[in-house]
């Protein structure tokens, strides 16, 4: 518990209405996105600036209370889960657009601005920010530089880190520092930027981004490819690469996932294919009609049974909105909706989900799975209930396999939703002792007193997700 005494310098620091103490405002930060992971935290705290980040971070320190950053909690790996308690920091205030630098292409923001307020702020000027995540309604740019949050443009953008080009930290000494900045050239000394970039709030606090962008894309095209089996699904996508397109977004619902997709939009999708493949293009408008053209052929000749060209853009607008609803869609169907991201590379999607599927069935618990085909990210998700305990025990052992078999197809345990808590107990599968051994060394250099985000990408916690009293 943290003292009367302590919670007065907080409050000298931010003002009382900017501390959230009560049970029931503890209770709305307990936990994030991801299912059956709960603990409450002590304190949670809102800064309106950097200066107030390093005092808060001061007093923790001298303190030793730990410091847990956090976006919107949309998050799937319970990244942003206080399970040591300590402080919460919120960015709500801290939620500025600064400058859109149209000279060197860039755009500096703070912490707490909505990520698609920031991609509608730039395309207003003719600009463009790619990442997207699903969340992207609700996450925050701070949120999605502390996880690298992925999207369905990732196949042709990348992801957040990609666009990262300088930081404003707050180190667990309160120190600030600046990483990078607008040079499209610079090799001064060790990545930082970088290093911070995915760390979850492990390492330090972001206070301040930097951010890449691009010009907009002048034109797009979606199109939808249905098949009768998987395996013509994956041909597909390994062709149209192979054919050196690369589409803005490439993405595979199974049937599971889209009946429950079309059962949430109710905008006409087909039902009664074993795969669906959404694809879009975009760029000059000559390039994307020659592409989608070619793309249109390579699904028709490697077995699709249609393939069908948004007729107008609120029609593929329909299509991606659609896709990017599949967690909501699936989240119906039971009281638990867990969803992971093993990754695999792009050829071995196929013998990725028939693993999948054949994990499901070992382990006697429905997955369904959707994903970034293009990219090879797949999202295995389970709708299940935390209530049953045999369930849940069996739903874990499946995902185990899962990541396994990711591994052994040279994939990884997460392509986008990082390693939080959940995740910890596997990353050791994919980056070996000594890769582990460095990143602690990295952990313990940065922060000696363990009190940034504790707890996780480290944490030695059972497999099991864990609920904590509160």
């Amino acid at each position: 518990m943290i003292s009367a005494s302590i919670k007065g310098k907080f409050e000298a620091i931010i003002g009382k209405e900017n501390m959230m103490e009560s049970q029931a405002q503890r209770l709305v930060y307990s936990y994030d996105a991801t299912p059956n992971v709960q603990a409450l935290p002590d304190l949670v705290l809102a800064p309106r600036s950097t200066q107030e980040v390093v005092n808060i971070v001061n007093v923790c320190r001298e303190e030793k209370i730990p410091i847990v950053p956090r976006g919107s909690g949309s998050n799937l790996c319970a990244g942003t889960v206080p399970i040591a308690g300590g402080v919460v920091l919120l960015f709500k205030h801290m939620n500025r657009i600064l400058e859109v630098d149209e000279d060197n292409l860039t755009v500096t923001v703070q912490p707490g601005v909505i990520t698609q307020n920031l991609i509608e702020a730039v395309e207003r000027r003719g600009l463009f920010y790619p990442p997207d995540p699903s969340s992207m309604k609700i996450s925050t740019i701070g949120g999605n530089i502390n996880e690298n949050s992925g999207g369905l443009r990732g196949l042709k953008y990348g992801v957040t880190a990609d666009y990262v080009m300088g930081l404003e930290a707050v180190l667990a000494n309160g120190e600030i520092i600046r990483t990078g900045g607008k040079l499209a050239k610079d090799v001064a000394g060790y990545n930082l930027t970088q290093l911070l970039v995915g760390s979850e709030g492990t390492l330090a606090i972001i206070t301040e981004a930097t951010l890449k962008l691009i010009p907009k894309p002048e034109s797009k095209k979606t199109m939808l490819a249905l098949y009768e089996n998987i395996d013509a699904a994956a041909q597909s996508v390994s062709k149209i690469i192979a054919a050196q397109m690369i589409p803005a977004t490439l993405e595979f619902l199974d049937q599971p996932t889209l009946q429950a997709v079309e059962d949430f939009s109710q905008i006409g999708l087909p039902t009664d294919v074993e795969a669906v493949l959404l694809i879009e293009q975009d760029g000059t408008k000559e390039v994307v009609a020659r592409d989608v053209e070619k793309m249109a052929a390579i699904c028709t000749e490697s077995g699709a049974v249609s393939v069908k060209i948004a007729a107008t853009a609120e029609e593929a607008e329909a299509l991606t909105t659609a896709r990017r609803a599949a967690l909501s869609a699936l989240a119906r169907l039971k009281p638990t909706t867990i969803l992971e991201d093993a990754t695999v590379p792009r050829s071995e999607i196929a013998n990725m989900v028939k693993a999948i599927n054949e994990i499901a069935e070992k382990h006697q618990v429905k997955i369904c799975t959707f994903g970034h085909a293009g990219d090879g990210n797949l999202h295995p998700t389970c709708p299940t209930d935390a209530r049953d305990e045999e369930e849940m025990a069996r739903v874990e052992a499946a995902f185990a396999d899962i990541f396994d078999q990711a591994i052994r197809l040279g994939g990884t345990i997460t392509g986008e939703h990082g390693v939080g808590m959940v995740k910890a107990p596997y990353l050791e599968w994919k980056v070996g002792s000594a890769g582990i051994a460095v990143m602690k060394g990295i952990k313990q250099a940065l922060d000696p007193q363990q009190i940034l985000n504790p707890g996780k990408v480290f944490t030695e916690e059972t497999r099991k997700r864990l609920v904590v009293s509160t």
